[in-house]
């Protein structure tokens, strides 16, 4: 269970650290730093006879069997580096924000460490994944993770966000697709057994379509032309997410899926000729790029999309040489391009900018910052002896030879070449425009206006630089010692390539091609760095009239417009369209008519019991007056008055939990209507009354006809095959013998939890809706008459219903105690209790001698959050006997002798007990004009000031 023990324990560490982070504040970053390179050692120990036998370590439990579906875990020598990568890197930025993060804003370090930790959890789910269904799952979770880490940077992130959002958003459809296509086709939803299905070879065209598909995805989260903008917007960032995210994890999401496909995909020309042809240009795109910029972090950026782009290119090649190289490459970049975000991060902090027309001297003021960056920085350009040149050197011998004609090596290593001099290039704006005086163009005066470097700058502290040092120094040590790495790339290559090959890397191999070309390199990138200044000039003039943002954007909004045009043909605000157009339901209800009336016969029989007729009489006499009333009170009283009817005869029909829910619904309902109708005009506007009537009408003959329908379909069967089944094993299945809560709890339960996450969903929006848009005034009365009467004195008027609600409120929310626990037996159950212990809580709150404040000021967002986890909970021990939400029977020895027999739906009632009553504790509370009783929020550090709504204009007019 090892594996299950290092996914579990990086979710753990997400809970872990926000415990922390509220103890020790920032400081929780050490704690997570420890936590995950524990997690790293883990993954050594692990891997280490993986990478020696080459046997890959499986482990699973079960999900959803029925689907074949199940958590499958795998652990090979390519899934090992990603897990080093990922948790290592993770470490070392876990450290390092503890000292980039501010001192204050607790709350906004929680949910910091929260996403970024649960974004290093659901990559070590996607790199051990071994189920299609899971490994989609974890890849929209980076998605997620990623969108919330840069949308909670503030009020000008949200933009960004959204664009990021949307393009990977757009990979994760294509990866969704694909993994359709491999499951109907191959049978089954093992990722290893897909992959080496006969349909690959066999289906050309099947394995075209998944190709593009695949390459789709991992070019959309890897930054690959023309998706490669959401990269360089997300710089929005806090350096921390940028050094992590999208330099060293979340964008190897894409080349880890690329790798993780080669096997069947490999020998594939639509494979080759994408991956190739988009890897180099956007590699030569990315480093241009990088040569426009002045932003330090724009060109970590752009020299990232750079540097992707070779490793897909390496991958678009193929061969198991090239696939290890792309391994080693991978680890070579994850090093370098994590120490250069955070050397970033550390200018930013101590020099105040990062703009290299204002940076001045910095290699004296911080000379450690300046090792770090130049050791760094040599390494992603290529130079000996550093790691970073041991994997460009392997590149080229790649690009060479790429398996196909000649003049294709020639082709591709000369475009190879033109990059990696672009490389080097950048390279040298990166060193010498953030640590010396940089020479640029005439406009540093544009940017003097607008900033300038303070003039004391000092070296960061120890505990923040020792970060961003190590894996430069590490880039360092790899290079003379690569052979080390030999078994750890070569099982990655060779888990790639799907066939055992031996790396042979070093860190001389003699004078080859290679090393003639990276000499050609670095003599070009010198002559490039000294005509900076010209090149300046150059690559100032847009070369474009819009950017890849500006296409974006446009396309975005081009649909909202669209989707409002389209929305607008059809909206409107009158409630019959709504409903549909008068004349089409009439036309429904004479069709059903003529349908039904040959067999009115069979559908209305002799025999019928006359307490049907009795209270469909009723609802007649509720529901018509309803509809002709103007008066919003009168309306009310009549339509819950159809409600008591309709729940009698659930009654009468022996449904007794359906009628109970429908009973206390009704109940509670009519009192969050009385909140809400106390800001409402008493009479509903004039209408015509030839409308009412037929309106009125109209309704009659849908509801006759559903009923007729409803008769006629369903009402003269026998019992369903599927309803006999469940009276006779429900028992023997779940332990309970009340078939309706079984049903709930056990057969459906995981639609019970969808449903239960609904109730949570729509209790926030309604706190979020109220916080934002405030109710109307309440209406005043008018009881001038009545003034010198107790109906003028609150406290006198609500005496009676204070003395019964006194006694009244705690027995009946102890009543709904014994009806939860009674609920799989007999009539009861987590909904109809909460309901029951809502109509106690209701008591109570009409029976407060004020609505000044909350009568009950129980935590109910706690308890909304509660209801959710008791739900899950109670489902993970399903995993003990089979599958998530499965029951498991417990007994609990009585002193009086016996034990109380109960499963783990009794604990999943639970769940739903708090969730419902906390949303009937929020609608009280919230409609009533009051609020839960809590602390002052927290700022969240960047985030956009709340508007207060007495200075806001718009807020004003819509409160007036």
């Amino acid at each position: 269970m090892s594996l299950i023990v290092l996914l579990g324990g990086a979710l753990a560490t997400v809970g872990l650290t926000m415990l922390a982070t509220r103890l020790i504040g920032r400081d929780a970053g050490w704690i997570a730093a420890a936590a995950l390179a524990a997690l790293a050692v883990l993954v050594g120990v692990q891997a280490a006879p993986v990478i020696a036998g080459g046997e890959a370590v499986r482990e699973t439990i079960a999900w959803m069997p029925t689907l074949d579906i199940a958590v499958r875990l795998r652990l090979d020598g390519l899934a090992a580096l990603f897990l080093l990568i990922v948790l290592g890197i993770g470490a070392l930025v876990m450290a390092y924000s503890a000292r980039y993060l501010s001192e204050r804003s607790v709350h906004a370090h929680t949910g910091y460490f929260a996403w970024m930790l649960l974004f290093a959890f659901a990559m070590t789910g996607l790199v051990l994944a071994d189920d299609l269904v899971l490994l989609f799952v974890f890849w929209e979770l980076t998605t997620l993770c990623s969108f919330a880490l840069i949308n909670r940077s503030g009020h000008r992130a949200s933009a960004p966000a959204v664009r990021t959002l949307l393009i990977t958003a757009t990979g994760g459809l294509a990866l969704l697709f694909a993994v359709v296509l491999i499951v109907v086709r191959t049978g089954t939803t093992v990722l290893s057994d897909a992959l080496g299905d006969a349909a690959w070879q066999t289906d050309a065209g099947f394995t075209a379509g998944v190709a593009v598909l695949v390459a789709l995805a991992a070019m959309t989260k890897s930054a690959q032309f023309p998706f490669h903008l959401w990269l360089p917007d997300a710089m929005v960032a806090p350096t921390p997410v940028s050094a992590y995210l999208h330099a060293a994890a979340m964008v190897k999401a894409g080349i880890y899926l690329l790798m993780l496909f080669s096997p069947a995909l490999a020998g594939t020309v639509v494979w080759q000729s994408v991956l190739v042809t988009t890897g180099l240009i956007t590699a030569i795109m990315g480093a241009v790029f990088a040569l426009r910029r002045f932003d330090l972090k724009e060109i970590m950026a752009y020299s990232t999309v750079s540097q992707l782009g070779f490793i897909v290119a390496l991958i678009g090649v193929g061969t198991p040489s090239a696939l290890t190289t792309a391994a080693l490459y991978t680890l070579a970049h994850a090093l370098f391009k994590a120490s250069l975000f955070m050397v970033v991060g550390i200018v930013d902090r101590q020099a105040g900018t990062r703009d290299i027309r204002l940076l001045r001297g910095l290699r004296r003021a911080l000379p450690s910052t300046f090792v770090a960056t130049v050791l760094a920085g040599l390494s992603m350009a290529g130079v000996f002896p550093l790691l970073g040149f041991v994997s460009k050197e392997y590149l080229l011998g790649g690009m060479l030879e790429p398996g196909g004609p000649e003049w294709l090596g020639a082709l591709l290593a000369t475009t190879a070449v033109i990059g990696a001099t672009a490389t080097f290039a950048y390279t040298g704006r990166i060193i010498l425009g953030g640590f010396t005086d940089y020479r640029g163009t005439d406009r540093i005066d544009e940017a003097l206006d607008t900033h300038r470097m303070p003039q004391i700058v000092s070296e960061a502290s120890p505990l923040f630089l020792i970060p961003a040092v190590v894996p430069a120094l590490l880039g360092l040590l790899l290079g003379p010692s690569v052979a080390m790495l030999r078994p750890l790339t070569g099982a990655a290559g060779s888990a790639a390539a799907g066939e055992t090959y031996e790396a042979s890397f070093a860190i001389f191999s003699g004078f080859t091609p290679e090393l003639a070309l990276s000499i050609t390199i670095i003599v070009l990138g010198l002559v490039v760095i000294g005509q900076r200044r010209r090149l300046d000039r150059v690559f100032e003039a847009r070369i474009l009239p819009f950017t890849a943002i500006d296409v974006v954007e446009r396309i975005r909004t081009g649909a909202i417009r669209l989707g409002r045009r389209v929305g607008g043909a059809t909206r409107t605000d009158a409630q019959p369209l709504h409903l549909g157009v008068p004349w089409l339901l009439l036309a429904l209800v004479i069709g059903a008519a003529l349908v039904m009336s040959p067999a009115v016969g069979e559908v209305v029989e002799p025999g019928e019991p006359w307490t049907d007729a009795l209270l469909l009489g009723l609802l007649v006499v509720t529901v018509v007056p309803a509809v002709l009333t103007r008066s919003r009170l009168t309306a009310l009283i009549l339509v819950g008055g159809a409600g008591f009817v309709v729940a009698l005869w659930f009654f009468a029909l022996g449904a007794i939990d359906v009628g109970l829910t429908q009973l206390l619904v009704e109940l509670l309902t009519v009192v969050a209507l009385v909140l809400i109708l106390r800001r409402l005009p008493p009479l509903f506007h004039r209408v015509a009354r030839s409308r009412q009537l037929a309106s009125a009408a109209l309704a009659v003959g849908v509801g006759a006809a559903a009923t007729a329908a409803t008769l006629f379909f369903t009402g003269r069967r026998e019992l369903s095959a599927v309803g006999r089944y469940f009276l006779d094993e429900a028992y023997e299945d779940t332990g309970g013998s009340n078939v309706v809560n079984t049903i709930l709890v056990d057969y459906r339960a995981l639609d019970t939890l969808g449903e239960l996450t609904v109730i949570a969903v729509t209790g926030i929006v309604l706190m979020g809706v109220l916080a934002r848009r405030p109710l109307l005034p309440e209406r005043t009365p008018d009881i001038s008459h009545w003034s010198r009467t107790a109906l003028a004195r609150s406290t006198d008027n609500t005496l009676p219903i204070r003395v019964v609600a006194r006694w009244a409120a705690p027995v009946v929310i102890l009543l709904s105690l014994y009806l939860l626990l009674r609920g799989h037996y007999e009539p009861g159950g987590g909904f109809i209790a909460a309901l029951v212990g809502g109509t106690g809580f209701a008591l109570a709150y009409l029976g407060a001698a004020t609505d000044r404040r909350a009568p009950i000021t129980w935590p109910y967002r706690g308890l909304l959050a509660a209801g959710i986890v008791v739900g899950v909970a109670s489902g993970i021990g399903g995993y003990l006997v089979g599958s998530f939400l499965k029951p498991v029977r417990f007994g609990i020895p009585l002193p009086w002798g016996g034990e109380y027999g109960f499963t783990s739906a009794l604990i999943f009632d639970l769940g739903v007990y708090f969730a419902v009553i906390a949303i009937v504790i929020a609608v009280l509370n919230e409609l009533g004009g009051v609020t839960e009783r809590r602390g002052s929020d927290d700022v969240i550090e960047g985030a956009e000031p709340t508007v207060d709504p007495a200075s806001d204009p718009s807020r004003k007019e819509a409160v007036s």
